[in-house]
């Protein structure tokens, strides 16, 4: 299954400055426990955010690279079509966690969408598509506001009823 996570501020922003909007370990073990040993795909810039630019661990990493670029220590793809080949073969869950750009090229894949709420509005230049705007997908759970690092968060899943097929 192709899952999405994510977590978004009031306005479904991301990021900024190529990093995330809030830190909050309550989602970081959120992300860790649904993403520990499956499949995590993104895009470089995503991969660069991370401490010294290393992939995940305890997870296998696939990033779609630039041309020029080719690593050992990851599954490294130039272009779209091939990722999307390597994520049909998958035999581990597979999650898409980002950034911008490749969490909207991939959302039609997924058929379910992590999205972690946060009550704050994080001045993000990067955005998540609005999922409560988007007629393809449903909003089926929603946890009770939670009180994180100073934050009320949420977490919610949201399923796709019009998933394209790779």
């Amino acid at each position: 299954m192709i899952r999405a996570i994510v977590a978004v501020d009031k306005e479904w922003g991301i990021g900024k400055k190529n990093g995330l909007l809030f830190n909050i370990p309550e989602d970081m073990k959120f992300f860790r426990e649904k993403t520990l040993d499956a499949v995590v795909c993104m895009g470089y810039n995503t991969l660069l955010s991370f401490p010294n630019g290393k992939p995940l661990k305890n997870r296998i990493n696939a990033t779609l690279c630039p041309p020029e670029i080719n690593r050992d220590d990851l599954f490294c793809f130039h272009d779209l079509d091939s990722m999307l080949d390597f994520i049909k073969r998958a035999e581990k869950d597979v999650y898409i966690i980002g950034g911008a750009m490749f969490y909207h090229t991939m959302l039609p894949y997924c058929e379910e969408v992590y999205v972690t709420k946060v009550d704050a509005v994080g001045n993000a230049e990067v955005f998540f598509d609005d999922l409560d705007k988007d007629g393809d997908f449903s909003l089926v759970e929603e946890s009770p506001s939670l009180d994180a690092s100073g934050y009320k968060i949420r977490f919610t899943t949201y399923r796709n009823n019009n998933v394209k097929k790779i």
